[in-house]
């Protein structure tokens, strides 16, 4: 946790010193997740859902920034908030297992999307695949921990310029019609299953532990500030959210736009080592590992953040103190477990990122809820019409997983 003289140290220093927290929430939007839902949404329906993930990514901009504005005005966590407003302890510890219940499925996405990887690069088996890279994302964690959250930065900031690299290179390679892009951007849906993809890009662009995780990387790498250094720091947070959301944004609509060119009418489209096979077979060997390069960096770098998230939940809500290894046991051994009874692991992911799309109320609520009061936050309470927009955007969630309900489970 940062001083006050880290903080006073930090508002002299130079503008980018400033930058990380967002870069590193980021990964949160590159995550194999995102991989498996864009790819499947591109290929079954073309460019159709182009604007699901434009709007997401705008969503996701105020989202990022309210969470780490708590935090950097509040000094606490959005879990550490929760934790001590939800006086009923029953309620807590409710509220806390859903929490952690998301933080289960983002893991889950993440270790199969590492370990699908290995198994396409190396032919290692898929639950050989998990361990590694549950290993190698607790090692990422140990680095944070003992080397504190400007090298865990630095490391992860590194992954990402490898999975933006990864994917945007069959782009470069297959360029789509700016046509049919633009074509993609008129709201619309084509059943219930578009609904569904639509819901998953949402669970993997808007994500829950993304929000939880936000506020602590903020609080982790800040500390408390004077008035002056507190809007410093909402200035260079502002951009530091842009800048990420720029490049996940980018990458997302790049992998989108890649299986809508390339992949529609192919066999096997639906599973990601079948996108790979495709894609090698339409551009290329070189696209082809450029590709399977980008999914094991997304793998490990998004598992150590998203167990980064998961602790905090737990201590938080939960008032849980764990010991690294057991906290990433909790996580990684769910993963472990589905790959091991033959669970197809697109379909894992695809529905994981379901899953993550009905917990995004829960964070986005109370975020929302507790940026707008003045006694929580002081000068850097939401304006009006911040607030009012946040709260747009959690409506049109909501809504929008109703309408998941009804259209995939009602109506058959």
């Amino acid at each position: 946790m940062a001083s006050t003289t880290v903080t006073q140290r930090a508002t002299k220093a130079k503008p980018a010193w400033l930058l990380g927290p967002a870069l590193v929430a980021g990964v949160a939007y590159l995550d194999p997740g995102n991989v498996a839902v864009n790819m499947s949404a591109g290929a079954q329906f073309g460019y159709l859902l182009v604007w699901v993930l434009v709007a997401a990514n705008v969503a996701a901009w105020l989202v990022q920034y309210l969470s780490a504005k708590l935090g950097l005005a509040t000094h606490a966590s959005l879990a550490e908030l929760l934790g001590r407003r939800i006086s009923n302890r029953a309620g807590r510890i409710l509220y806390g297992l859903q929490a952690q219940f998301v933080a289960i499925a983002t893991d889950l996405a993440e270790v199969i999307g590492g370990a699908v990887a290995l198994w396409i690069m190396f032919d290692i088996p898929l639950v050989v695949g998990a361990i590694i890279t549950g290993v190698v994302s607790t090692v990422l964690l140990l680095i944070q921990s003992r080397r504190g959250a400007k090298t865990f930065e630095f490391v992860i900031i590194g992954l990402v310029l490898v999975i933006a690299v990864g994917f945007c290179w069959s782009l470069w390679l297959a360029p789509p019609a700016a046509g049919d892009v633009l074509g993609g951007m008129v709201p619309r849906f084509e059943g219930a299953d578009s609904v569904l993809l639509a819901a998953s890009i949402l669970g993997a662009t808007v994500m829950p532990h993304a929000i939880y995780a936000h506020s602590s990387l903020a609080r982790d790498r800040f500390g408390v500030g004077t008035k002056k250094s507190l809007r410093t720091l909402l200035r260079a947070t502002r951009v530091d959210v842009t800048i990420a959301l720029t490049i996940a944004g980018s990458v997302n609509l790049a992998m989108l736009l890649v299986a809508a060119t390339v992949l529609p009418g192919v066999e096997g489209t639906d599973t990601l080592d079948g996108a790979h096979a495709a894609l090698e077979q339409a551009l290329g060997t070189t696209a082809a590992w450029m590709f399977a390069i980008g999914l094991l960096a997304s793998g490990i770098a998004s598992t150590a953040v998203g167990a980064y998230a998961g602790s905090d939940i737990m201590g938080g809500l939960l008032n849980r103190g764990m010991r690294l290894l057991t906290r990433r046991l909790i996580t990684i051994i769910p993963a472990i477990i589905v790959l091991a009874i033959g669970v197809d692991p697109t379909q894992a992911l695809v529905w994981s990122q379901v899953i993550l799309s009905f917990g995004i109320p829960f964070a986005l609520v109370p975020l929302v809820w507790l940026t707008a009061r003045r006694s929580v936050m002081g000068e850097a309470v939401n304006a009006w019409w911040t607030t009012a927009l946040a709260w747009i955007i959690t409506a049109a969630i909501i809504v929008l997983n109703i309408g998941l309900i009804v259209l995939q489970f009602g109506m058959q």
